[in-house]
């Protein structure tokens, strides 16, 4: 199964994260990526200088005429911005796909540190889309700014999980790659008390632009796909791990990722 992928996002100038990293994920794990774009950003691997905005009525009709003729087998959400581009959003996909499996990467601050969610756009994450997704990808940082607690090592993933259930959280991947040490753990916490740990070996690299995207919209695939949660996981990490180790080296600040490596290792056979 190929499987259609809605992503709905913010484009990245630079190629390295955003809609472009999520359409080449998508395409090199053998999915169908489609688009709604709700900002365009001039951005390179040194940070993000200057957003436009588009309409609102635009973005939903992206959604609308994607959905009513080829429709999707999984959204991935990732930059929204303001509060009301959320609920333009929310509103689409509640009236056209209600029951899609739905990820969201709850998109706050590019690795530059420019802010990318509006101050008051966070409520309106989290009244209109966190309970309506399958999976929120939130980074260390963005699941202290969503749950207003601070963390200090993997082990106060669980208690965040609990807390974001609070708000309506169905499923949580809590990222640790802004954590130190020679592991990267992420928790996927699932409610209930059940928590999936997931380790690998970090790679010193400034290359890891655009990773919060692309494992997301891989994830978003699989589950597009017919994996379950935890393989649809497994699968995207091992991919953008991958990504990582075979970073082209570009740019003078947080290069991009090889997104293209299954394509180099399917030509390679």
């Amino acid at each position: 199964m190929q499987g259609r992928v809605l992503i709905i996002a913010g484009s990245d100038s630079g190629g390295g994260a955003g809609i472009q990293a999520d359409i080449k994920a998508v395409t090199a794990l053998n999915g169908f990526a489609m688009t709604a774009i709700t900002a365009l950003t001039a951005q390179n691997t040194q940070g993000v200088h200057a957003v436009h905005e588009v309409p609102v009525d635009f973005i939903s009709r992206q959604i609308e005429v994607v959905l009513d003729d080829i429709g999707a087998d999984a959204v991935k959400i990732g930059m929204l911005h303001r509060a009301e581009v959320i609920a333009a959003v929310a509103d689409a996909l509640e009236k056209l796909a209600p029951d899609v499996p739905l990820v969201l990467d709850p998109v706050m601050i590019a690795k530059g540190g420019h802010a990318l969610l509006e101050p008051d756009a966070v409520q309106a994450l989290e009244q209109r889309l966190l309970p309506r997704a399958s999976l929120i990808t939130p980074n260390v940082p963005e699941a202290e700014a969503l749950s207003g607690v601070k963390i200090d090592s993997p082990a106060d993933f669980g208690p965040i999980g609990d807390k974001l259930s609070g708000l309506g959280a169905r499923t949580v991947l809590i990222k640790g790659g802004h954590m130190d040490g020679r592991k990267v753990i992420d928790v996927l916490w699932s409610g209930g008390g059940h928590v999936e740990v997931f380790e690998s070996n970090r790679v010193t690299t400034r290359h890891t632009h655009g990773t919060g995207c692309t494992l997301a919209s891989a994830i978003a695939c699989g589950l597009a796909q017919g994996l379950d949660l935890v393989a649809a996981v497994k699968r995207a990490r091992a991919y953008v791990y991958q990504a990582i180790l075979s970073a082209p080296g570009y740019g003078t600040g947080h290069g991009p990722l090889d997104h293209a490596h299954t394509v180099a290792e399917f030509n390679a056979d």
